[in-house]
This record gives structure tokens, sequence and C-alpha cells, in this order.
């Protein structure tokens, strides 16, 4: 994606099933935990850059000995320095008292970090400032043992508001309204009144205080405080959780907006965003990872019995079609096939875009994470070729000549590396964006790969703002002098906002937007536009479930072919000598390749929940007043 943006959040969690002397005698360490999980949040990097953060909880541990700890990193490399944090606590404990060395209690009874329950987050802020506060996990504590609550999460509510404002009934007093705080206070909620309700209960069954605090752990009910806490959730998420005796869960939304997949044997449960993390880090069969479904938790007790757990009813499947398309890892085996799918999906139109001339068009990919859909793309125009090569053979039959065979044969596709990003100067320029001169550098070509009058093709994932593609990467392709310069996009138009933990909130900034914007003004309809925002402003603070998105009034005088010639014509500047065109993935293409992660909502506007029209009715009426900032 040429246009940098901040998405989703990654989540871990991992229970150890052994008890720590296990993986000491079988793997040499009782840090097999902290290692797993440093792995794992290496493994799910390319989720969150902005943050990390890691947490655990040990077992069985005597009052007043530590049994939960965390650490929080909002540095240039968040991983690497949680985890230096951890090794240099290790060594200090392992240097000053050699006795722990080989004695695995002692290590559990003084070293932080090494418990068996442990979660792990990497984080992209979608809102607000990157603060250490803002950084997850976040630990609601109480010196009841089953009341501290350790949370992380891939997730955004688009009614913090109402669930904020249901914690204020409940007589509570949240510091802040994040969804994030929110989220947290209304699951510790629930768990206080679970954990009430059986300390009562269970004293008139004649136990002492002290032997009920072991008994509440084994009967607390998680997927029903979960139940209770989630009922009014409008969003998209995975949400995970430790409580502090040591039950830990992840929830997945009714939608199955946000991923989350797990694995388990006999000596470990794990949780994640992404299933090949647990595929490299556990050494485990793609078969062997399993899909959480929509609306379960996956619930480990302290014992270690693990189940799935229905706990809100599941809606219709929306998982977001962007985790294919780009946000995940490459190296998921559907996600590798969808992507080259999308690729090989849009060669018609790329083929037609060049007058069918494959002789004379170089095909190219910006950036790196576009080099899949490439080889898609690049595999179907040799298909093609091939087609065309037996066509010109069997017609002229046994009297083909060596030359001509020869002439024949040696027509194959263009491929080359044309532009390679400078991810040093783009860090650079990240500190003053404005500097335009120094932006059209953050791309170098590779002079001489494409000759004078070509056609030049380049696949990218999606087509945002386009922000990048006119101030840098056109000029400087402009540069190798093409006759024609054709930006396909493997995603669809991007024209609404997401609300669901992606970092895409304003209208305006979308260049799809702007395009129909700039045909609403060529065509004199702009009273349109103004009855859309009426239309907002009408239902904009109803309570009602039934919300229409009214922002797709604003697309539908258009083709989607109209928009596209249009975002060309926006994203080539006077001073590019080439033609531009900009060729998009269709939606019928989208679900054809992705089958399975069928949300679409920032290309068709169809959000799978009431929350989500409401969020993009907002982002018109920001638009309309000339107020910039998010809808939620």
């Amino acid at each position: 994606m040429s246009d940098a943006i901040k998405h989703e959040c990654g989540i871990s969690v991992i229970r150890l099933l052994k008890p720590l002397a296990y993986y000491k005698e079988k793997y040499g360490t009782a840090f097999y935990g902290v290692n797993k999980m440093y792995l794992m949040m290496e493994k799910q990097h390319n989720r969150g850059q902005d943050g990390a953060g890691f947490a655990s909880i040990k077992l069985d541990m005597n009052a007043g000995e530590r049994y939960m700890s965390r650490v929080r990193s909002n540095a240039q490399k968040p991983i690497q320095d949680i985890f230096a944090q951890i090794n240099e606590r290790i060594n200090t404990a392992l240097t000053e008292n050699p006795s722990y060395a080989d004695d695995v209690a002692l290590q559990k009874k003084h070293i932080p970090y090494i418990g068996e329950v442990l979660l792990g987050h990497v984080r992209y802020g979608t809102f607000g400032k990157n603060s250490i506060e803002s950084v997850h996990p976040f630990i609601r504590q109480n010196n009841w043992m089953h009341r501290n609550l350790i949370v992380a999460g891939n997730f955004n509510m688009t009614n913090v508001h109402e669930l904020f404002d249901n914690l204020v009934q409940l007589g509570q007093h949240p510091k802040e309204m994040a969804d994030t705080v929110t989220v947290m206070e209304k699951i510790g909620h629930f768990l206080d009144d679970a954990v009430a309700k059986l300390y009562k209960q269970i004293k008139k069954e004649g136990y002492t205080k002290q032997e009920a605090s072991t008994i509440i752990g084994d009967r607390l009910n998680v997927a029903k405080i979960l139940r209770r806490a989630a009922k009014n959730f409008d969003g998209g998420y995975a949400m995970s959780g430790l409580i502090g005796h040591g039950d830990a869960f992840v929830l997945r939304d009714p939608a199955g907006i946000r991923p989350a997949y797990y694995y388990k044997d006999d000596e470990i449960v794990v949780v994640a965003s992404e299933r090949p993390a647990i595929q490299t880090v556990f050494n485990v069969a793609y078969d062997k990872v399993k899909e959480l479904d929509p609306g379960h938790a996956i619930i480990i007790k302290k014992n270690g019995t693990t189940a799935i757990k229905e706990v809100l009813e599941p809606t219709e499947r929306k998982a977001c079609s962007f985790e294919r398309i780009y946000f995940s890892r490459g190296s998921d085996k559907e996600i590798y096939q969808e992507r080259k799918e999308l690729g090989k999906l849009l060669f018609p139109q790329i083929l037609k875009a060049i007058n069918n001339d494959i002789k004379n068009t170089v095909f190219s990919y910006i950036p790196n994470t576009a080099e899949t859909s490439f080889f898609g793309m690049v595999k179907e125009a040799q298909n093609y070729l091939n087609k065309n090569k037996e066509e010109q053979i069997l017609e002229i039959g046994s009297s083909i000549t060596r030359e001509q065979l020869h002439k024949i044969l040696e027509v194959r596709p263009r491929i080359e590396k044309v532009a390679i990003k400078d991810a040093k100067l783009r860090t650079f320029i990240t500190q003053d964006s404005s500097r335009d001169d120094l932006v059209a550098h953050v791309y170098d070509i590779s002079y001489g790969s494409v000759k004078q009058g070509d056609n030049l093709v380049i696949i990218d994932d999606s087509i945002v703002r386009g922000t990048t593609l006119k101030k840098s990467i056109l000029r400087i392709l402009d540069r190798l002098s093409p006759k024609k310069i054709i930006v396909v996009s493997s995603a669809p138009q991007i024209r609404y906002p997401d609300c669901y933990g992606i970092d895409m909130a304003k209208l305006e900034d979308f260049i799809a937007f702007k395009a129909a914007l700039a045909l609403h003004q060529e065509r004199e309809t702009m009273h349109l536009v103004e009855d859309i925002y009426k239309k907002c402003l009408k239902q904009v603070n109803s309570q009602d479930t039934d919300i229409l998105n009214y922002v797709k009034e604003f697309y539908a005088p258009f083709t989607a072919q109209e928009i596209s010639s249009k975002t060309g014509e926006l994203l080539s500047s006077s001073d590019i000598k080439a033609e531009v065109q900009i060729i998009y993935q269709t939606i019928e293409n989208l679900h054809q390749a992705c089958p399975k992660n069928l949300g679409d909502w920032y290309f068709t506007g169809n959000y799978p929940t009431a929350g989500g029209n409401r969020v993009v009715n907002r982002a018109f009426i920001n638009f309309f007043e000339g107020k910039n900032q998010r809808a939620y």
C-alpha cells in the first residue's frame, strides 16, 4: 500500500499447560513461554508498530508473592524494548542470585514475567496520542485475586458514548471516555458482580472466607460474564483477557470482523490474530490451527480446561476483506492464494487498457506487499500469451519455420523492478511531511527498465488517499518516458470510513470521494450533496437500530469507471507527460477471490452493525460542515 495506513492491532495469548519445570527439562529453560511470546509478537509486528505490551500471571502463588507482571513500551522499536527490559530483569536476578539458575521454583517465586499465563499485544493507534497510557494491556487491579483483570484487544467500538453512559448508570466513575477503558470496566463490573455472588453463596455452604477464594476460581462462569458485558458492544473486536487467579479468554465479535485463531495440544494453548504466527512459532500444520467462530470465546480455566463457548449469537459473517488484501501476513496459505487470485482477476481490465499490446508493456509492482498480487497478474498474462502462441502455431501448421517458431515463443511478459522504496528517506520525511520535494524522492527508479513509448503497468494493494502516487510515484515513473502509466489496485475503490479498527476515519481523505465530489461539481449536482447532508442530520442522534447509510447516494449517480477516470485526472498533475489511467478491482472479483471474508463496508458502505451507519453519516456531516475531525 503506497499510502501508509495505520490499522488494527495484534494479540497473542499463551497458556502453558504443564508446570514450568516441565519446560525446563524438555526445552532447557523455564522461560519457554516468554521466548515463545517474543516470537509471537515479532511475527505479528506487521499489525502494530506504535506500541507493544506484555503481561503474565503466575499460578498458585502464596499471599504476599507477586503473581502479576506487566511491561509496555511506545519506543521506536517497542517489542525489542519490552523484551530487553524483561531480559535485563531476568539476567540481573540470575547474576545476583546464582542459586536461581537451576531451581525453577525459585525462578518462579522471585523473577517477574515467567508465569504460566501470558498475554502479548502489538498496537497501531487509530485514535488519540501514542502515549504509554494508550498502550495495551490494561490492568484493573484489586486486592481480591479474582477481581484483577488484564485486557488487550484488536478492536474499535462505534458506541463508546453509550458504553460510557452505561457505566455511569451503574454508579461507576470512568477515568476517561475511551473504548479500551469502557470495555475493560464493563467486563470488570460483571466480574465483580459474579465474584460477589459466588462469595455470598459459598459462605452459605459453610466454607471459610479463605476456602472460598479457591472455590470462586473454580466456579467462575467466564462465558456468562462476557455475555453480560458484551451485550451492547457495537464494533469489531478480538478481545483478550486474563483474570488474576489464572483464567484466560479471547472473545470474537458476532460478525467475525476481527480475526482470531487458536491451537491446543497437551503442552500449550495459544490464541493469536494470525494463523501463520502460530504455525511458525510452534511448528504446527495449517489444519491444526483453528479459527475462532464469530460470537464465540475460547476460555481457558485456571486448571487448564479449555472450551469454546458461544457468548453472543453470531450474525451474518462479515470478516474483514482488507485482512486478505493487505493487513495480514501473506504467508498464510489461504491469503497467499487469494492475493494471487486478486491479481489474476484484474488482468482482463489491464489487457483492455494496453490494447492487447503486451509486447510493448512493462509489468511491475509498488510496494513490496503487492508482490503476491503481481505474481497472479503475471501468471494470467503468461496464460493469455500461451493461448495466443498455441493458436498462431496451429494456424501456420507443419510448414512453420524455426525462425517463425522462435519469434512466436520469445514473446513473454516484460517484468521489471521499476521502483524501489528508500525507507530511510521516508522515515526522515515523516518528521516534516510538508516538504513535497523530498516526498517526490521516496522511491528510486530503475533507469533503463522501460523503453520510451512503452506502457507501464504498476500494481498496488489499494489506493486510499493517492497522496504518494501523486507527489512521488507517478512523477518519478514519468521520468522513464512511458507512453502510458496504468496504476492497478488489487482492492476496489475505498469510498467509506472504517470504524472497526482500521485508521480510515475521514471521507474527504479518500481519493475516490474526491473524484465523486469533482464529478458532482462538474455536473452541477451539488444540491444532491446538500440533500444527503440534511438526511444524515435527521438521524445522526437517533437511537433507532434501523439506521440507513445515506452516503451511498453520494456515489450513486456515477459508474465505477467514471470515478476511476476522474481519479486518474486528479492524480495526474500537469507536469506528468504520460497518460495516467487508474484501474480498480471490482466488488464481484473481490468476493470471488476472498469468498470467506465478505466484509466490504469500506468499498460498498454495507456496514455489519448499526454503529457503522451512524459513523459514516457523521463523517459526511463533518465533511459538509468543514470539520476536520473523526466521526467516532
